[in-house]
């Protein structure tokens, strides 16, 4: 069920290849866009800003995924499966247990897809007109398992 293919096997050319699948072997970030801080500026006006633990998610996430980027980015409709392999350090499941705590599957799908959109995955993630997320606790064997199929 999970493609162990190291950066560079991973490359697909998006013109060609309708089917890409890679395993990013890394403890999966919990940060998401979903917190975003608000501050006021000196003009009185509030704005918004990514903590520093959001920046470093995103950070790692796109240094993560460039390896993978196809050669040629999808230009039609793609569905998007992901799976979410977090650590259990404490051994508290067995694993693929499903994770049924934070943070939500939404939350993280925007943030990834967003890093793919920035990787060059896509040309835009509105292209994304399936997904199929789903997130468990793995013990040793962490990361995201990622498959691209065109429509």
């Amino acid at each position: 069920m999970f493609s162990m293919l190291t950066p560079g096997n991973g490359k697909a050319q998006a013109m060609n290849d309708p089917v890409m699948e890679f395993f990013m072997h890394m403890d999966p970030p919990t940060a998401t866009y979903q917190e975003k801080k608000i501050a006021v500026g000196k003009n009185g006006k509030p704005y918004l800003y990514e903590p520093a633990e959001v920046k470093k998610a995103r950070s790692k996430l796109e240094s993560y995924l460039a390896r993978y980027r196809p050669e040629v980015p999808y230009d039609c409709g793609v569905r998007l499966i992901t799976k979410w392999l977090f650590p259990d350090s404490a051994n508290k499941y067995p694993p693929g247990t499903y994770r049924l705590s934070p943070p939500d599957t939404d939350n993280l799908q925007k943030m990834l897809k967003d890093c793919m959109t920035r990787c060059g995955f896509w040309k835009d993630d509105s292209l994304v007109a399936s997904e199929i997320t789903e997130k468990f606790w793995n013990g040793n064997i962490t990361g995201i398992w990622i498959r691209i199929e065109v429509l």
